[in-house]
């Protein structure tokens, strides 16, 4: 398994590539890596697939712009189509995770002909909101939620920077005080996650901070400006959407309009007792279902 840096978009994608066959792209969220794909990369290229697993524009080893407006929904499925072009493919099958999900769900509308299948993993497909979301978010929830605190450039950049084990160590995150109370005693490393594993990640968030990740969050109410016109458009390719009964983020967001915005679900697989990461916590049942998807769409 190598890596490479892809040139798209006017910057550089970190890429790791395994396997032969139809092209399959992973999307990471926050805070993740291309790495937090190791588990599906092995069993899809057994498959019978191709692999292509990017650091996400503003993480690990690839490009991380200053600006923060070079982190919108379009300018990331921008990198996305480079990529795809980089490799000399009409059109790959695209699954995302967190932030990576809400990528793909937007590429498959921006993007059709270039998106064979897509599938999102904690984050489903929902209607687009009819007003910006950020200020939806603060009347909801409170200026101290996670998002809302997350929107002012430099606020939470150095304290999640800090302490970087303590903050990847956060599993369910809703409010910024889960950050600023540094009085509690460190959570512990979750058992589906090695310590060589956590290391990985310590070593690059370190080295890297999470500006670039965090940026996506200051672009909520950009990307929902700038893609006005896809308002309407339904994601017509086959789709999967997988969660955990336990992550926060289902709880907050209806899994039952989702019919509304995928054609031609495929299925909705939600695994009792995952939480968040289920990539990484739930490997087996997570690869036995896209290579099942993967394998349907041929």
């Amino acid at each position: 398994m190598g890596s490479r840096q892809v040139a798209t978009n006017g910057i550089e994608l970190r890429v790791v590539e395994h396997g032969d066959g139809p092209a399959v792209v992973f999307c990471h969220g926050f805070p993740e890596l291309g790495f937090s794909w190791r588990h599906q990369v092995f069993a899809l290229a057994d498959a019978g697939f191709r692999t292509l697993t990017p650091d996400m524009r503003g993480y690990g080893g690839s490009s991380r712009p200053d600006p923060v407006q070079d982190y919108d929904l379009l300018t990331v499925c921008a990198d996305l189509i480079g990529l795809l072009d980089a490799h000399g493919l009409e059109d790959a099958i695209f699954v995302g995770h967190d932030w990576g999900a809400s990528v793909v769900w937007q590429l498959a509308r921006a993007y059709p002909d270039r998106v064979r299948a897509v599938a999102g993993l904690s984050v489903p497909a929902t209607p687009r909101s009819a007003a910006p979301p950020v200020p939806i978010l603060r009347s909801r929830l409170g200026d101290d939620f996670y998002m809302c605190w997350f929107q002012e450039p430099g606020v939470a950049d150095p304290v999640l920077a800090a302490d970087v084990r303590r903050t990847l160590l956060q599993d369910e995150v809703l409010s910024s005080h889960t950050f600023l109370d540094t009085e509690k005693a460190e959570p512990p490393l979750p058992e589906w996650l090695t310590p060589a594993e956590f290391d990985y990640y310590v070593q690059t968030f370190t080295a890297t901070g999470f500006t670039g990740g965090l940026n996506y969050y200051r672009n909520l109410d950009r990307s929902w400006e700038r893609t006005a016109h896809l308002a309407d458009v339904k994601i017509m390719q086959p789709s999967l959407f997988i969660a955990g009964s336990e992550d926060p983020v289902i709880r907050f967001t209806p899994l039952a309009k989702m019919p509304a915005v995928l054609a031609d679900l495929r299925g909705s697989l939600i695994l009792e007792g995952a939480g968040h990461w289920i990539q990484q916590q739930r490997p087996a049942e997570v690869n036995a279902a896209l290579i099942d998807f993967a394998r349907e769409i041929g």
